[in-house]
């Protein structure tokens, strides 16, 4: 684990971390399918293998930067969490309900939710552009949650409307996961901020496990099984959203918006080859509108940064970090 974050910090390209980081999170949405247990055991595991492989790094390495944490921090760091693992429950059960390419779609919506709540709670400037591409977005994830309900195109034991509305709610409970943590993220290294995040959100899931159904099936798992978990945490959690945290060091936060567009479309891609899921046209032509309207805002404040001097790595003042998936 040491020498390969040496590798990406060294001698990878932001941009092609970027590109690798993209296809690692296109592929979670699939490991989640391809796994039988209750959703919220798949969330716990994902998050508790990807904290336990950071762990020892965030211990040695950034020793100095975990006893700098504050009482203040450390709260924080807690409502940044839970946040995180409100998400997590909503997405991962999201997937039980409706596509693959409607969840990660509606998901994805999160820069959405972050505009409006920067504007809301941070009384940060909302652009004419971001209003529009919010209203866009709107239109485009009313249209993939109803569309196929009036077209009559929906699969046996889905619900399309349950699992639209909780990817929703995800993207939202991503929104703040971003908002709360984005004052402690500009103060502590990616690595350290990342591990205790990530522990707090395992503690949360875990709780949420042990109340739940789902905690007689907490270790009952075939290996198989047990090699998803530990896949969404290698994939998805460490080669994506980790590596996406440490691309936007160096590359503007409305670049890195509009590239992650490109994990609906993976995901859309890899279920349809993978699994035989095939979306529905109102799925497609929604989603490709949500896709434009979160373009359309992820890109409303790209004038400000490109001012930004690249000859060094930058530390985005309105950082846009992916939860992800």
């Amino acid at each position: 684990m040491f020498q390969m974050v040496e590798w990406v910090e060294d001698d990878v390209p932001p941009m092609a971390a970027l590109a690798i980081a993209i296809v690692a999170v296109s592929t979670s949405a699939i490991l989640i399918e391809l796994s039988s247990a209750p959703s919220i055991i798949k969330a716990f595991y994902r998050v508790l293998f990807t904290t336990l492989l950071l762990a020892p790094l965030a211990v040695t390495r950034y020793r100095d930067d975990l006893n700098t944490f504050s009482r203040r921090d450390f709260f924080v760091a807690i409502i940044t969490g839970g946040a995180l693992a409100a998400h997590f429950v909503a997405w991962f059960e999201s997937l039980e309900w409706t596509t693959v390419a409607a969840s990660v779609t509606l998901v994805q919506s999160q820069p959405l939710f972050v505009a409006f709540g920067a504007w809301a709670l941070l009384d940060e400037r909302v652009t004419r552009r971001t209003v529009i591409g919010i209203f866009i977005a709107l239109v485009g994830m009313i249209a993939m949650s109803f569309g196929g309900l009036l077209s009559g195109n929906v699969v046996a034991g889905q619900r399309p409307l349950y699992g639209n509305g909780l990817a929703v709610i995800g993207a939202i409970a991503a929104a703040g996961y971003v908002l709360a943590g984005r004052s402690l993220r500009q103060r502590v290294s990616l690595v350290p901020y990342v591990t205790v995040v990530y522990g707090v959100c395992t503690a949360v899931l875990f709780v949420i496990a042990l109340t739940s159904d789902a905690t007689i099936a907490l270790t009952a798992y075939q290996p198989t099984e047990w090699l998803l978990f530990l896949g969404m945490a290698v994939g998805p959690g460490i080669f994506g959203h980790t590596v996406i945290n440490w691309v936007l060091k160096y590359v503007e936060s409305s670049v890195v918006s509009v590239s992650l567009l490109g994990e609906p479309v993976g995901s859309t891609l890899l279920a349809l080859f993978l699994l035989a899921e095939i979306p529905g046209i109102a799925t497609v032509l929604g989603g490709l509108v949500v896709l434009g309207g979160i373009y359309v805002t992820s890109t409303a404040n790209g004038s400000t940064t490109d001012e930004t001097d690249k000859s060094e790595p930058v530390e985005q003042s309105k950082q846009s970090e992916h939860s992800g998936q």
